[in-house]
C-alpha cells in the first residue's frame, strides 16, 4: 500500500507567511509515523516543492491524506480535484484543525473521508480498512460521503499524547533546512501538550479538546528531543506554561540531559507574570522567543475576547520577559471597527512599550469559534482563501481603503527605525539583515493594497 501525505501550498492571496516563518508539517510525520510499519509513506510539502503530477505518477499511490487550516480549504479542493483527474480509485482522505471544526466544507465529490479530530490512529484504521475492502463506518472520528448526504461516525475520543508514536522526520530529510522561524533556523516543531482551558472567544482549540489541557509525559519529550538535531525548537502547544510543575520537570530534564538548544513557545501574559522564576528557569535552559497574546491596549477589549486577563498583567508580563532578555513576539488584534484614532492608540501603545517584534492581526470569526457563532450573520465573505488573519471578513468601520492604509502604517511606524535595525543585527545573520528589511516593505505594500481582494 502506498500513502501520499500532502501538505498544501500557500496560496497566492495570503499576506505574509512564508516570508517570515515555516514550519515542518508536523501533523504529517505524526501521521506517517501510525501507518510507515506497512505502508510506504511519501510526504509532499508543497510550500516548497511543486511536484504534484510528478509524485503522483513516480510514486503511484493508493491513498492520498492532506491537512487543512481554514485559509486552506479551497486549495485542497483544488489538489484533490486533480489527484482524482489522474487516478479516481485513489483514495483521498482530508484532516486538519478544519476538517475538525466544519467538516462539511469538505463535502465534496473529490474528498471520500474527512477525518474529524485527532488523525493518527484513525488513519491507521483507515488504510487497514481500506487494504481489507472493509466498511468505512466502522471507524470512529470521521465523515464520509455518501451520494448527497455526509455520514458521520461515533466520534473518537483524544488520543493520550503518550500513546502516539514518535513523528517521522526522516520524510522531510531532504527539505528541512528551509523550515525557519524568523531568525530562528534551522527550525524543527514538536508537541509537548495539547489544548487550552480558557475560554477566549476567537479562538478554537480549547473547544476541540473540550477545555482539557492534555500533557505528553516529561520523558517522553526528553526522548524525542533528543532525536532533533536542529538547534531551534518551537514547542508547537496551544499554551505551554499552564502546568507550572510540568515545565519545571521537563527543564530539570532537559538540563540534566546536557540539551543546548534554543526555544520558542506560546505562552499567555499571566502565566509569565505569575511564574517569573520559571521564566527565569527556562532562559537559563535556552528560551530565546515568547509569543504572547497580549491581543489590545484597551481593557475593555480583552473583556469583550473573554481573555481572561488585563493590561496591568500584560505589562508585567512584558517587564519580565525583557528582564530575563527574551525576545518577545508581541501578538495585537485589530478589530474591524477601529477608527484611525485607534490604529494610532495602538501605534503609541507598543512604542511606549518598547516592542521591537509586534504583529498584528484583524479579529478573525473563524469556524469553531464563539466569535463565529455570534457574528455569523455580520460576516462579508465565506471566502476561506482570505481567512489569514489580516484580510478582515468582517465589516469595517473606516472604508477598506482608509482601514489597510492606516493597517499598513502601523506595521510601518509601531516600531521605531533604530529599534528594528538593532532588533535584527542582534539575532539576524547579516547576510539575512537585508532580505528581511525586503520582504517586510514586500508585505507592507501588499497590505496597504489588501482591499483590491474583495
Amino acid at each position: 500500500m502506498k500513502v501520499l501525505l500532502i501538505h498544501p501550498p500557500i496560496n497566492e492571496r495570503t499576506l505574509g507567511t512564508a516570508d517570515f516563518d515555516l514550519h515542518e508539517p508536523l501533523s504529517l510525520e505524526y501521521i506517517s509515523s501510525g501507518v510507515n510499519k506497512f505502508c510506504d509513506v511519501k510526504l509532499l510539502d508543497m510550500r516548497l516543492e511543486n511536484r504534484l503530477e510528478e509524485s503522483l505518477k513516480e510514486f503511484g499511490p493508493n491513498i492520498v491524506g492532506m491537512t487543512a487550516y481554514t485559509v486552506d480549504v479551497n486549495t485542497v479542493k483544488r489538489i484533490l480535484k486533480k489527484v482524482k483527474e489522474f487516478n479516481e480509485k485513489i483514495l483521498t482522505v482530508v484532516g486538519g484543525h478544519h476538517a475538525t471544526v466544519k467538516p462539511e466544507d469538505f463535502f465534496d465529490k473529490d474528498i471520500d473521508l474527512i477525518v474529524i479530530g485527532e488523525g493518527v490512529f484513525t488513519f491507521k484504521e483507515i488504510v487497514e480498512k481500506f487494504e481489507t475492502g472493509k466498511d468505512f463506518r466502522e471507524i470512529k472520528g470521521i465523515a464520509i460521503r455518501e451520494g448527497e448526504k455526509l455520514y458521520k461516525t461515533t466520534p473518537r475520543a483524544y488520543t493520550k499524547l503518550d500513546d502516539l508514536p514518535l513523528p517521522q522526520r526522516s520524510l522531510t530529510s531532504h527539505i528541512r533546512h528551509n523550515y525557519f522561524h524568523l531568525w530562528m533556523k534551522p527550525f524543527a516543531s514538536m508537541r509537548t501538550s495539547l489544548g487550552c482551558t480558557f475560554r477566549c472567544n476567537f479562538c478554537a482549540p480549547w473547544r476541540i479538546t473540550e477545555g482539557k489541557y492534555l500533557t505528553r509525559d516529561q520523558n517522553l519529550v526528553l526522548k524525542e528531543l533528543l532525536t532533533i538535531k536542529e538547534e531551534n525548537v518551537f514547542f508547537a502547544d496551544d499554551d505551554s506554561l499552564w502546568d507550572k510543575d510540568r515545565m519545571i520537570k521537563l527543564g530539570e530534564l532537559i538540563k540534566e540531559a546536557g540539551i543546548k538548544k534554543k526555544y520558542f513557545l506560546f505562552a499567555r501574559a499571566d502565566e509569565v507574570a505569575n511564574y517569573p522564576e520559571l521564566v527565569e528557569k527556562w532562559k537559563e535552559i535556552g528560551l530565546s522567543q515568547v509569543f504572547v497574546g497580549f491581543e489590545s491596549y484597551r481593557d475593555e477589549d480583552l473583556k469583550f475576547f473573554k481573555k481572561g486577563c488585563s493590561i496591568s498583567v500584560n505589562e508585567e508580563a512584558i517587564r519580565i520577559l525583557k528582564e530575563n532578555d527574551i525576545s518577545i513576539y508581541a501578538q495585537f488584534i485589530i478589530r474591524p471597527d477601529y477608527d484611525k484614532k485607534n490604529f494610532m492608540e495602538l501605534r503609541d501603545y507598543v512604542r511606549r512599550l518598547k516592542l521591537v517584534n509586534p504583529t498584528f492581526t484583524v479579529l478573525t470569526p473563524f469556524p469553531g469559534t464563539t466569535l463565529y457563532e455570534t457574528t455569523n450573520s455580520q460576516i462579508i465573505t465565506h471566502d476561506y482563501d482570505i481567512y489569514d488573519m489580516m484580510h478582515t471578513v468582517l465589516p469595517t468601520k473606516l472604508s477598506l481603503i482608509e482601514f489597510y492604509s492606516e493597517y499598513a502604517n502601523l506595521y510601518k511606524r509601531a516600531v521605531p527605525f533604530g529599534e528594528g535595525i538593532l532588533d535584527l543585527f542582534k539575532y539576524y545573520p547579516i547576510k539575512e539583515i537585508i532580505p528581511t528589511l525586503r520582504n517586510y516593505v514586500k508585505f507592507i505594500r501588499a497590505l496597504r493594497d489588501a482591499y483590491k481582494d474583495y
